[in-house]
């Protein structure tokens, strides 16, 4: 995979809470993420309803564009979570609510901790307490960053983590949830004389509370009819594995990317003052953040705050000014103030997960010609805050539920996406 800190200042890089999804060609260690290609599902003998593959403005099915792991074992214990994102591809549903579309799968456990093992904890002698400066390596399974970034879910790592990061055995963290991992921890106490090298952001998101009781779940209304086959699918997109890395950004400003032009500009001096005199500051700092990591196509941040492409369509208004400190600024708090719909499963608040970015785009479309492609700026997925179940599904069984999409779409008059 491409070397994503190659432009990196060294140490003026400050580390965000987003991890960041790369396109990958070659096996990453995670058996079930990707991109493009054709879905599998958590329990092959219950696939979802064929009415979530449909686009609801011509009713002809979708292309998949992302399916991701997205088990949070400290979050939801005894949860199986899968996330899908679909995409319409014909013309005539562009820039039409619907056309794009997501929904989750999840199976549910009891989990029980048996009165003997309580016992036998007592009588063990305690672990040493993690240091605080090792937070990192807990989240990631990395050691804390260098200059040269080493893949924490390259297969085969030395750090003694299973070859599959995203392994469902409830023992390791899901790379893409570190966010909540962490926030679903009881307050960590800091060791002494160590605390005081512990980044604020970390100790600050220590302190996060732990996630709300579960909710007893109303039925779905999801229609209920056969999975399509999959010759009734369009030419999928070709399919990637998908890689991950936290993302690294660095402390001073950054311009916007070299590649991106006015339409109808010559890329030269003049076109550079028309660009900064012409992009609302939300679109600059959207830019300036990705040139930062050209190559990534996700941003993952459970119950964090989303980059915005806009704040004057109808998902800018949404958030308002969640999330928008600036480039350079960790988060420090939930992304609280959002108006997302609530979940129509439960009427649970939903909370913001991850993000699709334009580069996306140049991977899937990679081997098409001409240029009547995919036309988004940014792709929002929120999802229910309590991982419901789909109703009438009891324990051990595999639900779906369709979540929130926002979409963000590609400024035609202003800017071309960025490369």
């Amino acid at each position: 995979m491409a070397d994503y800190d190659s432009d990196s200042s060294g140490a003026e890089d400050i580390a965000t809470n987003v991890l960041l999804g790369y396109a990958s060609k070659e096996p990453t260690g995670d058996d079930f993420s990707q991109l493009g290609g054709h879905p599998t599902w958590l329990d092959e003998k219950t696939a979802p309803s064929g009415s979530l593959a449909k686009c609801r403005v011509c009713n002809g099915v979708m292309n998949l564009l992302l399916q991701i792991n997205g088990d949070l074992p400290e979050r939801f214990p005894g949860h199986e979570r899968r996330l899908y994102l679909w995409a319409c591809r014909k013309k005539t549903c562009r820039r039409k609510e619907g056309s794009v579309r997501a929904f989750r799968a999840t199976r549910q456990t009891t989990v029980q901790q048996r009165p003997a093992e309580k016992v036998e904890e007592k009588s063990q002698p305690k672990e040493p307490a993690q240091p605080a400066t090792n937070l990192g390596e807990t989240l990631f399974g990395v050691k804390p960053a260098t200059n040269s970034q080493a893949n924490p879910f390259a297969p085969g790592s030395s750090n003694g983590t299973s070859a599959n990061p995203f392994s469902a055995n409830g023992t390791s963290s899901n790379p893409f949830s570190s966010a909540s991992s962490l926030a679903a921890k009881p307050p960590q106490q800091p060791v002494p004389d160590e605390a005081e090298t512990l980044p604020e952001t970390f100790a600050q998101k220590a302190r996060i509370t732990d996630a709300p009781p579960p909710q007893t779940p109303t039925p779905s209304k999801t229609p209920s009819e056969p999975w399509p086959t999959p010759s009734t699918f369009p030419t999928p997109f070709p399919t990637y594995h998908l890689d991950a890395d936290t993302e690294y950004i660095d402390s001073t400003p950054t311009t916007a990317p070299s590649n991106m032009q006015i339409d109808g500009s010559s890329g030269g001096a003049d076109d550079k003052t028309l660009f900064e005199s012409t992009m609302d500051k939300t679109f600059q700092r959207f830019a300036d953040r990705l040139a930062q990591n050209p190559e990534q196509v996700l941003r993952y941040d459970f119950e964090g705050q989303p980059l915005l492409y806009a704040k004057g369509d109808q998902v800018g208004k949404l958030f308002g000014e969640v999330g928008q400190e600036g480039n350079g600024k960790v988060r420090t708090t939930g992304g609280g103030g959002a108006k997302i719909p609530r979940c129509a499963n439960c009427g649970a608040g939903r909370v913001f997960e991850l993000q699709l970015t334009p580069h996306l785009i140049t991977e899937l479309e990679a081997e098409e010609m001409g240029i009547d492609g995919m036309d988004w700026g940014t792709i929002l997925l929120g999802v229910c805050g309590r991982d419901c179940q789909e109703g009438g599904k009891g324990s051990g069984e595999v639900g779906y539920v369709e979540e929130w999409v926002g979409v963000q779409w590609e400024e035609l008059a202003s800017a071309k996406r960025p490369a």
